[in-house]
C-alpha cells in the first residue's frame, strides 16, 4: 500500500476549525469539517427541527456527542441515536 494514502497521527483542535451554515428544508445545520486522503470528518450541531433538504448517498459513522439525533433513510428506516451512542 502506498504510505501516500496512509492517514497519519494527528490530533484536532476543533476551536480552530471554522464552522459553516448550510441551510436544510427547515432549520440549519453549522460543519466543521476536516478533510484527509478518503475520509472526511465533521461535527455538525443541527438547529431543532432540522430537515436535510437532500438524501445523501454516502455511509456515514455516527456519534452522537450531545442531545438527540434522528436519522431517516430514504427506504423509510428510522433510526435515533441518544447521546453518547
Amino acid at each position: 500500500m502506498s504510505s501516500d494514502k496512509n492517514i497519519p497521527f494527528q490530533t484536532i483542535d476543533w476551536t480552530l476549525i471554522p464552522k459553516t451554515e448550510y441551510k436544510g428544508e427547515s432549520g440549519t445545520a453549522l460543519w466543521q469539517t476536516v478533510q484527509l486522503y478518503g475520509l472526511r470528518i465533521r461535527i455538525v450541531e443541527y438547529s431543532k427541527g432540522y430537515i436535510a433538504d437532500h438524501w445523501c448517498q454516502k455511509g456515514h459513522i455516527v456519534h452522537c456527542l450531545e442531545g438527540e439525533f434522528t436519522s431517516e433513510l430514504q427506504d423509510g428506516k428510522v433510526f435515533v441515536l441518544k447521546k453518547g451512542m
